[in-house]
């Protein structure tokens, strides 16, 4: 499998291509042509006396320790390797990947275990390896120069660097043999021409800053309008892939933010077509393998355009997204298999990767003994043999068949059909149909668990635990399920007690009991975002607080006054050889796209003007580029539709204030912020003078000026919706 890809940054905007034409063309460096791919799985550490033991094994990342026992010298990225280069004068040797990487792995095995190709690495290279999602910081600025040097990206990312860390060279996957040959060459050019290095590592640095620019408004518009991405909706819609959802190109990434951002402006403009599309591709996707259909939960992509056979690693940040896109297509649907996936898929997040106890890990690997996928798929005659008379249900339901099967002998579980077309088929009442699948999937879960299960990445990052809160609060709005408001108030307990920091900062990982990589801009936007919405959940002005304390935090150690946009590493942070501003959406939605979209709501509730100054200011630099690529720029798009309005505050004051706003929530209306309380203590201006003793009471505003009051939530509703 090859991923051309990369997950958090898509080479898509026309200043990004021409920039990438023009570094193309000026690098012409010889060892560029050849073939770079991306993909993952598990290797296990060695056994309990290994060979070979390196610096690695003193860090807590799983990735990390993974590689703890290669004959490799690697070195964790900080100032002692980066010392160690210069006093040398050896290049940079910069791996990057995760746990739950199977090309990663697969080039351990083939590259970085063999006692040769170390030995070599070793004598020529100062060689770091870098766990990419506890340093996103270090993952972004390489990836960038590797996209700039081959025009695609993925992981392994391995990038050579002249000794103070400007790269020169990269790729991705190698196999053993192109591996040396490229180390080799690169070594020559290195120690024979370092003028020539010299060049080539300035002209990629340039590339990289100027990638980065964001160009300024071509006028000096200071409004908002649905012309500013009609073109690239347009476009988008050309792409539609009307048979299985998505777009018409493989591999198939969920990107929820993609299609909250359809459904939202579907909802808006009642466009059914669109909805329609959103309906589709939901559907498709947990009809197909991407899904699990036996314990729940999302692979990270499927290779194909069916969203048939997964890329098998399970990551929290997209489980969490897709909990949150389910439930708000439930609000707006009232399908029961969207119900049906919120609960299973919250079910498979914490049996799989939690601790139970408001911890929430990273991912869970591709592999298991050594076998891509293994842990998930199955033979006939293993499923003939448990379900027995119950095969042919099996057999028509996972379709085990020409459509299931996959590569030896083994079948993907996946759907096709409606439930209701497969019990007419075989002659059973639907619900007798139900209850047949249902005892099924008992079984096989049951066999699952006594095979080897896939490893899991057991570090914390705060980011992903504070997405994980919002997909929470979201399906307790949407289910009205109280047991995950509490889940998410524990998970919330925990970045307060385990990931703040006595300056009023956030740590970026958790593992073992010890927190040591300073936060990212996503840390605190996700945070903010999440504390808001416990907010708008319990009315406890706590969570608000400490929302508006971080964003307060951010403004002075991650805002650029210049540029009007936000970092991605803090004032304080070490410096790269740039400086990144995450800006394009992709799987996870950019940190200035949900900084700016935090800070509007945010705006909403406190008097400051700066927090809504800052969000506009940040969406009039980035709305001329949404018709260049408008995917890259979805989250983005969900606050200019969320600027254009109406967009409302609902205040709600009285005894019942808490069971009013569920019942209003149950209800898909994306463009509101609620506020309450149940008790005469107005703690933020709209609360003001809002107590009617023995009474409750629902105020629906627009820039902080309400409509005459009404009692019920169903009368609310007519007004959010009219």
């Amino acid at each position: 499998m090859k991923v051309l890809r990369n997950k958090r940054k898509w080479v898509s905007t026309s200043k990004y291509s021409r920039n990438l034409f023009i570094m193309r063309t000026l690098l012409t460096l010889s060892l560029i042509s050849l073939l770079f791919s991306c993909t993952m799985s598990t290797n296990e550490i060695n056994s309990a006396s290994p060979k070979y033991t390196n610096e690695l094994i003193n860090e807590t990342s799983p990735y990390l320790l993974q590689h703890a026992h290669n004959p490799v010298n690697w070195l964790p990225w900080g100032e002692a390797a980066l010392k160690k280069a210069s006093d040398e004068n050896k290049p940079l040797l910069i791996s990057i990947g995760y746990s739950a990487c199977h090309w990663c792995h697969v080039m351990e095995k083939e590259s970085f275990e063999d006692s040769a190709v170390a030995a070599f690495m070793n004598e020529n290279f100062i060689c770091i390896k870098v766990d990419r999602e506890e340093r996103p910081d270090i993952d972004q600025v390489y990836m960038n120069a590797v996209q700039i040097m081959t025009g695609r990206g993925g992981w392994p990312l391995n990038c050579i660097a002249t000794p103070d860390g400007r790269p020169f060279y990269g790729g991705t996957y190698f196999p053993k043999k192109e591996w040396m040959e490229v180390l080799d060459k690169i070594i020559t050019v290195f120690k024979t021409e370092p003028g020539k290095v010299e060049e080539y590592a300035s002209k990629i640095v340039e590339g990289v800053k100027s990638s980065e620019l964001i160009a300024s408004p071509e006028n000096n518009t200071d409004s908002f309008s649905l012309k500013s991405f009609a073109e690239g909706l347009k476009k988008w819609q050309s792409v539609f892939d009307s048979e299985y959802g998505g777009n018409q190109q493989a591999p198939k990434f969920p990107i929820p933010n993609n299609y909250l951002f359809l459904l939202n402006y579907a909802h808006l403009n009642n466009d059914t077509a669109i909805l329609k599309h959103v309906n589709l591709t939901l559907k498709k996707m947990t009809f197909g393998g991407i899904y699990d259909q036996v314990g729940g939960g999302f692979a990270r992509y499927s290779t194909d355009l069916e969203w048939k056979v997964p890329h098998f690693e399970k990551m929290l940040y997209d489980n969490a997204q897709l909990i949150s896109l389910y439930s708000k297509a439930f609000q707006k649907t009232k399908d029961p298999l969207y119900k049906k996936i919120v609960e299973e898929s919250i079910q498979f997040v914490n049996e799989s990767l939690s601790n139970g106890k408001g911890i929430y890990y990273s991912a869970l690997d591709a592999d298991t003994e050594g076998e891509e996928g293994k842990f998930y798929v199955w033979t006939k005659e293993e499923l003939k043999t448990l379900l027995k008379d119950d095969f042919k249900f099996a057999e028509s339901y996972f379709n085990i068949n020409s459509f299931g099967l996959w590569e030896h002998g083994n079948y993907i579980l996946i759907r096709k059909e409606e439930n209701a077309a497969i019990a007419k088929s075989l002659n059973v009442s639907e619900k007798e149909f139900e209850a047949k699948i249902g005892a099924i999937k008992k079984i096989l879960k049951q066999e699952r668990e006594q095979r080897t299960a896939p490893g899991v990445d057991d570090k914390s990052l705060t980011s992903w635990n504070a997405l994980m809160i919002s997909a929470l609060v979201d399906a307790y709005f949407s289910l009205g399920n109280e047991t995950y408001l509490n889940q998410a108030i524990e998970t919330a307990d925990f970045i307060l007690k385990n990931q703040s920091k006595k300056d009023g900062g956030l740590w970026h990982n958790y593992k073992d009991g010890k927190s040591t990589i300073n936060g990212y801009l996503e840390d605190y936007c996700f945070s903010i975002e999440a504390f808001i919405q416990l907010y708008e959940a319990t009315f406890n002005q706590k969570w608000l607080e400490i929302a508006k304390d971080w964003s307060n935090y951010s403004i002075k150690n991650f805002y650029d006054q210049e540029n009007k946009l936000f970092y991605f590493t803090s004032h304080e942070d070490p410096a790269l050889f740039s400086r990144n501003k995450e800006i394009l959406d992709n799987v996870i939605p950019s940190s200035n796209s949900s900084m700016a979209r935090a800070l509007f709501r945010l705006g909403k509730l406190f008097p400051e003007e700066k927090y809504d100054s800052i969000s506009r200011d940040m969406l009039l630099q980035i709305q001329n580029q949404f018709n260049a690529y408008l995917p890259s720029y979805s989250n983005w798009a969900l606050l200019l539709l969320e600027r254009i309005g109406p967009f409302y505050e609902v205040a709600i004051a009285g005894k019942a204030a808490k069971k009013q706003t569920l019942e209003l929530q149950k209800t898909y209306i994306p463009n509101k912020i609620i506020l309450g309380m149940t008790a005469n203590n107005a703690d933020l201006e709209l609360l003001e003078e809002k107590w009617v003793v023995d009474q409750t009471t629902i105020y629906v505003c627009e820039n902080k000026v309400c409509l005459y009051p009404v009692t019920t939530s169903e009368e609310a509703i007519k007004l959010l919706l009219d």
